[in-house]
């Protein structure tokens, strides 16, 4: 074959070189793009912490000093209650004394009502008992209506209690004289409704809707004093601060959110009893 011929046969390549004019279109505006929405984010946090109360602003200090969680200061994961303390075992202590000095500060003669306010640590939490005297303190003779002293005392323990992630249970105790006056109406519908009354006095003054997860009334089945039946101290108002730890480990156990009741029978809200009934 001739050397001519075989040029012939041979294929012929075309490189064709593109020019672009689009290259600064690439993605290095999206870097710039995420880098300025960082920027942005960090700037309202920044504005945010700044408007913030003392107590958050140790929360968030609280939290970068020790983000395993295990400080007394942390956040909280509750919708509401951003500004919340996280109240364990250990701060159960301080949040007595707490509670006793906004009570001795903000209410009148509060010296006075030393012997029946009864605040103590327990195994389940921090358990706050209002009791009664011979003439009724915290409520009306007889009645579940709060007395001017009992709805005050109400409203500031709300206001303390209103700022904690834990959730709260609220008692009803008679003592063992039974109500008298003729009718259906008797200790266990007596003692259900000062509970029942007492939470919604609560959670008109900071209570959160969801933070009360039982109210139950016991009449004489509890006496704190069982020696004394008939004790007017029998008759008291139990308010429990449940330990965010027992909450947890009770309901991870069963299965139900920590905010769930178990719908006691108590809970429901019988009608008030008439103001002129037996002094309980």
């Amino acid at each position: 074959m001739s050397a001519a011929k075989r040029k012939v046969e041979e294929p012929i390549i075309i490189i064709k070189k593109v020019k672009s004019h689009g290259g600064h279109h690439g993605g290095a505006w999206k870097v710039a793009y995420a880098d300025f929405v960082t920027a942005m984010m960090a700037l309202f946090i920044v504005l945010w912490l700044l408007s913030a109360s003392e107590q958050v602003k140790k929360a968030v200090g609280g939290y970068f000093q020790d983000p395993s969680g295990h400080g007394k200061l942390a956040g909280t994961t509750q919708a509401g209650v951003g500004e919340a303390m996280q109240i364990a075992e250990d701060d159960l202590k301080s949040l007595k004394e707490r509670i006793e000095k906004a009570m001795a500060q903000q209410i009148r003669d509060f010296d006075k009502l030393k012997d029946y306010v009864n605040i103590t640590v327990t195994e389940e939490g921090l358990r706050i008992e209002l009791l009664e005297s011979a003439t009724g303190i915290f409520f009306e003779s007889g009645s579940s209506v709060p007395s001017p002293l009992g709805g005050a005392l109400f409203t500031k323990l709300a206001e303390q209690l209103g700022v904690l992630p834990n959730v709260i249970v609220i008692e009803g105790h008679t003592d063992a004289r039974p109500y008298s006056r003729p009718g259906e109406y008797s200790n266990w519908e007596l003692s259900a409704d000062r509970a029942n009354a007492t939470r919604r006095l609560m959670q008109h003054h900071g209570l959160r809707m969801d933070q009360v997860t039982h109210v139950r009334g016991y009449a004489d089945q509890q006496l704190r004093k069982p020696d004394a039946p008939d004790d007017p101290s029998n008759r008291r108002i139990s308010i429990l601060v449940r330990k965010m730890d027992n909450v947890v480990a009770r309901n991870s156990s069963n299965g139900v959110k920590p905010n769930a009741g178990e719908g006691d029978a108590s809970a429901s809200e019988p009608s008030l009893p008439p103001k002129s009934a037996p002094a309980h």
